[in-house]
């Protein structure tokens, strides 16, 4: 089995539009075929721990707003983009991974997919399920927390750019996995405290000064601040920044994972 650089070494002059429509419809159908979990299991998990913060902070009197926001329609937004983030990084990270353990990742390595068609697909399957998981969980989310649009246009871009952003890590994460427990591995001490670490159950101006630092270096934040303050036009941090965060963190994801697919990396036994 070669890498993909010596399988193109005759460049084709048109890109494989099949190919590339075939990989993101097996994508697309696997996690549908399984819709139980893969978008109503977010969409339950969402809702619990919307329903314990309103309790909690209800019982202590802590349901104030913040930044003129009311508590829930600021907290919202966050759990809405943590549920796209982590399911858009499951759906490419189980996949590549999966097909590794089975044995049946020769199937995408021999088939005539260019590096770039490889990795767009895994993503956009990535993004697709992240964007239906934010859409039923936000449709779930309404009869109790309103959502505003106050910026449509940021909405729409940090939901694509989170979801592409997950989806391209969970591509790196299937790389580097081996077993299950190396992706548990990259879930528990990657993923998940980058996403609690962003500002999605609290405002980071509540925070000591170092720790708003450390916190702005998080592309995570930038992403669930940049989607709340589409909805509610509140922003702990500046939205340009974040779009322009946004945008430079995809393309050198995308660029590492065009890099390591095209030299089979991990992909061979």
């Amino acid at each position: 089995m070669q890498p993909f650089e010596q399988q193109t070494t005759i460049k084709r002059r048109r890109a494989n539009w099949i190919g590339l429509w075939t990989l993101y419809r097996r994508e697309v159908r696997r996690f549908l075929a399984v819709s139980a979990q893969t978008v109503a299991g977010p969409v339950v998990t969402t809702l619990l721990f919307l329903v314990v913060f309103s309790v909690v902070m209800t019982r202590r009197g802590q349901l104030e707003a913040v930044g003129g926001v009311p508590y829930l329609a600021f907290l919202a937004p966050g759990l809405v983009v943590m549920a796209m983030a982590q399911n858009a990084f499951a759906n490419a990270s189980s996949s590549l991974l999966i097909g590794k353990v089975q044995g049946n990742i020769s199937d995408f390595l021999m088939a005539p997919l260019s590096p770039s068609e490889f990795v767009a697909g895994f993503a956009l399957g990535a993004v697709t399920r992240g964007l239906l998981v934010g859409i039923v969980v936000g449709l779930a989310m309404w009869p109790f927390v309103p959502l505003g649009l106050a910026h449509p246009a940021f909405i729409a871009f940090h939901a694509l750019a989170a979801c592409m952003l997950l989806g391209l890590l969970g591509i790196l994460g299937g790389l580097w996995a081996q077993k299950m427990d190396h992706l548990g591995a990259v879930t528990s001490f990657v993923v998940t405290p980058l996403t609690f670490l962003s500002g999605t159950f609290y405002s980071i101006a509540d925070l000591p000064t170092a720790f708003q630092a450390v916190i702005r270096a998080n592309p995570f934040f930038y992403m669930i601040d940049g989607f709340r303050f589409g909805m509610t036009g509140h922003a702990d941090g500046s939205p340009m920044v974040g779009l322009a965060v946004m945008t430079g963190a995809n393309i050198l994801l995308a660029v590492a994972c065009h890099r390591l697919v095209a030299t089979g990396w991990r992909l061979k036994s």
